[in-house]
């Protein structure tokens, strides 16, 4: 009888749809069993979260499988590009936790691809197209009509030679010619109708400067790009799906020109689309975002209300808790709307792992312990973040005038409020155990101050001052807190999806998308935090120093709150 070996249980990772196909590719052997991929992003804008899906896909996919992913800029338009753009991308996809193997850039081939227009236009796939961009539309037809032929299709092969590069010259007019592939004007698939492969552009480029004048579609330069690179599966979203046969195409195409037959092995880049990453009460499309920013209807790229990488890193969000939330929602061939709500909930569980607990008064109000020795100090210890003990602690002075929360006192309240108020106990966090003797007001009938004393037994910490009260308030001492700006931050848009509503989207912009609280109080602890902190201010939310604070300017911004409240105000 064989023995029975009880093993340790290896649960196998849960692979997406896209890595599955590079599984089986792998397992059928082509591309000789080698993986990259690439992340090509234009440098036109900051990347957002939806391009932080697709990193976490095209640099995980060639983690999970041994291979290698290259960064490529595709920099084909220089009049919207820009070194600034170039910089923050690759700072961003750093801070996301991801390295790539080469940085490549479109403009590297420049020169092949000009090579390959003229090969296609000397074996009669390529012609000068002289009419306006609004007349070749219009003779595109539909998709159930054919489209009509330019006039300019069948023009002699010399002169599309002569006027192609005649576009690549500083006296060529924007918009006066274009090179279009002769493919197939009845074709189903619109893409196929001669498309546009080359345009001239008299803006400098920010790498190439003005050796050219006329430069690639992004159909053309992309899929070629990354066959001159040897990218095995190029991975993008789904509105590609149209563009893939024309991808493949062009790549039959530089095949033809550079003498190589067909085979299964040979480094065929193969598209594999997925769906996009659309949020809740947010816009994802470069051209809003850009004009938020070039408007003034934020503060920037980085403003925490935008879902820009760096947005999200200055408002507090971990890079954790992106990829976190990335692949809780997964990869699919179906659009949908993903909740803000469980973007924050990720945020929220990450952070309540790594935060620093530490006291910061909002809305202050004067709390004097009256029978608390008026020259007496006393220094306390607060516990860094109980989820983990090797984050140690740091000390918080209490003495006899403090800060708490104007919400935390009611003069007259409910049976159920555990908070403080007249005749009733609560805990001080860290401290000790008070109860309410009463308040003073002013000629208006407004609460100044509030009074209580202490039971100098009951300590937190101190033998036998276990005793149990229903509330317990944070606090800071008036003499030994410093002041600070918080801000903040609610959804940027007040309806539920911007992003297919009719109106200009300007018109949905939350009037209340940011609130500054200037007149806040925090401990003097919080001075050795820096931007990328973690914060728990306690009962109130995670934070973290703005990118503005200094040790003289103390400056907040409220990164998540305890608890998802938005929801339940928001039904």
């Amino acid at each position: 009888m064989t023995e029975r070996l009880e093993t340790e249980k290896v649960e196998k990772k849960s692979l997406s749809f896209v890595e599955q196909i590079i599984e089986a590719d792998l397992a059928e052997g082509k591309n000789k069993g080698r993986i990259q991929t690439r992340f090509p992003p234009e440098p036109n804008g900051y990347i957002h979260i939806g391009h932080a899906k697709a990193v976490c896909m095209d640099f995980g996919a060639a983690e999970e499988f041994g291979g290698v992913c290259n960064l490529r800029f595709d920099d084909t338009n220089p009049s919207k590009e820009d070194t600034e753009y170039v910089d923050a991308i690759l700072n961003d996809i750093k801070w996301l936790g991801f390295k790539w193997a080469n940085v490549y850039y479109a403009s590297d081939y420049f020169q092949q691809l000009w090579d390959f227009a003229i090969w296609m236009i000397k074996n009669g796939l390529a012609y000068v197209d002289e009419q306006t961009s609004e007349q070749i539309a219009e003779q595109k037809g539909t998709p159930t009509t054919p489209g009509k032929e330019s006039p300019f299709r069948n023009r002699p092969i010399e002169e599309n030679i002569r006027l192609f590069e005649q576009m690549n010259t500083p006296d060529a007019v924007e918009g006066s010619m274009v090179l279009r592939a002769k493919l197939d004007m009845a074709s189903p698939n619109m893409h196929f109708r001669d498309p546009v492969i080359y345009r001239i552009i008299q803006t400098p480029h920010h790498r190439t400067g003005t050796k050219w004048h006329t430069y690639p579609m992004y159909d053309f330069a992309h899929g070629q790009s990354d066959y001159f690179e040897g990218v095995t599966h190029s991975i993008c979203t789904l509105e590609f799906v149209p563009h893939r046969p024309l991808y493949d195409k062009f790549i039959d195409l530089l095949k033809e020109y550079n003498g190589e037959g067909d085979n299964i092995n040979d480094n065929r880049p193969r598209q594999i689309e997925f769906n996009r990453l659309n949020l809740t009460y947010t816009v994802m499309s470069k051209r809003k975002l850009l004009a938020l920013v070039k408007e003034g209807l934020v503060n920037g790229w980085d403003d925490p209300r935008m879902p820009t990488v760096c947005g999200m890193r200055r408002r507090g969000y971990s890079a954790k808790s992106i990829r976190n939330f990335i692949k809780s929602i997964g990869y699919t061939k179906f659009e949908a709307l993903n909740d803000y709500a469980l973007l924050e909930a990720a945020v929220r569980e990450d952070l309540n792992a790594k935060a620093c607990r530490v006291s910061a008064v909002l809305n202050p109000i004067k709390l004097v312990i009256t029978n608390y020795p008026k020259d007496k100090e006393e220094e306390l210890e607060a516990i860094n973040n109980p989820e983990n003990e090797a984050d140690g602690s740091h000390t918080i002075t209490f003495s006899r005038e403090l800060w708490i929360e104007r919400e935390d006192f009611m003069e007259d309240a409910p049976k159920k409020f555990f908070r403080l108020s007249p005749g009733k106990e609560v805990r001080l966090k860290n401290a000790y155990i008070i109860k309410c003797t009463g308040c003073k007001k002013n000629s208006q009938g407004n609460i100044e101050e509030i009074y209580a004393e202490y039971d100098p037994s009951s300590r937190s910490g101190m033998e036998g001052a276990n005793r149990k009260v229903k509330g317990t308030l944070h606090w800071v001492s008036v003499n030994h807190c410093l002041p600070a700006e918080v801000r903040l931050y609610d959804r940027l848009f007040n309806v539920e999806n911007p992003g297919a509503d009719e109106r200009d989207f300007r018109e949905l912009i939350n009037p209340n998308s940011m609130k500054v609280i200037s007149n806040c109080f925090v401990e003097e602890y919080l001075t050795e935090k820096k931007p990328g902190d973690f914060l728990q201010f306690q009962r109130i939310g995670y934070f973290t120093p703005d990118l503005d604070s200094t040790p003289e300017r103390l400056i907040f911004n409220k990164t998540v709150g305890l608890k998802d409240t938005w929801a339940k105000m928001n039904k």
